[in-house]
């Protein structure tokens, strides 16, 4: 039976699951600025109730943005230490994958047009579909003005999930219902990082990278 230990500090959200003979436990609280203080600790309560250690999970699942730049390095650091410690490898996920995720989780909705705040007056973008109960990117994931998003063509109507929603009246795509207080949570990267285990799409935890999309600019072919 699979077990996998997700955690995700990319927004004002800290938040970790544990997937255990097949159910979900998770821990999650919106505390800005004090990700790094309570991150540790729920991980240790989920495995504490569960009776598990660290080296009985089998691979380690986190949130690699994009997000806030110092809440995805708190994710990013924190499983690298705990994958080698454990000689675990890890599944890195996409915040606005979650965030599609959770939409159809909580709404039922199979189209979705992730938005993150990125500040500066820009937000983070990703647009995704539902197959076979996991989303999937649908176009590039990409950091701009709300003003400048778009959805390729043939796409239809949209749900609009994430903080970037507080911009609606600005965004240049609509939505025929949006959620803007909606922050990713750690129980969707377990969803998203499921089939990839399956798969055997893991990496070693020193190629656990974060992505920013606001550096893209700067990240060589094949990293980003």
């Amino acid at each position: 039976m699979t077990t996998l230990l997700a955690l995700d500090t990319a927004t004002e959200c800290c938040s970790a699951a544990l997937l255990h003979d097949g159910a979900v436990t998770a821990r999650s609280e919106v505390i800005p600025r004090q990700h790094a203080q309570r991150l540790l600790p729920m991980i240790e309560e989920l495995l504490g109730e569960r009776q598990l250690r660290l080296q009985d999970v089998d691979a380690l699942v986190f949130g690699r943005g994009p997000g806030a730049f110092t809440g995805v390095r708190i994710a990013t650091g924190m499983v690298q230490g705990l994958a080698f410690a454990a000689d675990k490898p890890v599944i890195a996920v996409s915040n606005l994958a979650a965030l599609a995720q959770r939409a159809w989780r909580e709404h039922g909705t199979d189209t979705v047009a992730a938005a993150i705040d990125a500040r500066m007056d820009e937000v983070y973008w990703g647009l995704y579909g539902l197959q076979d109960g996991v989303m999937q990117l649908l176009d590039d994931e990409r950091v701009c003005a709300p003003e400048a998003v778009s959805l390729p063509a043939g796409v239809g109507s949209v749900a609009g999930a994430g903080t970037g929603w507080q911009y609606a009246e600005r965004l240049a795509v609509s939505a025929t219902q949006s959620w803007p207080q909606m922050l990713p949570d750690a129980s969707d990267l377990i969803t998203l990082a499921l089939p990839r285990w399956q798969a055997g799409e893991v990496v070693d935890a020193a190629d656990a990278q974060p992505v920013y999309l606001r550096d893209k600019v700067a990240t060589p072919k094949g990293q980003a």
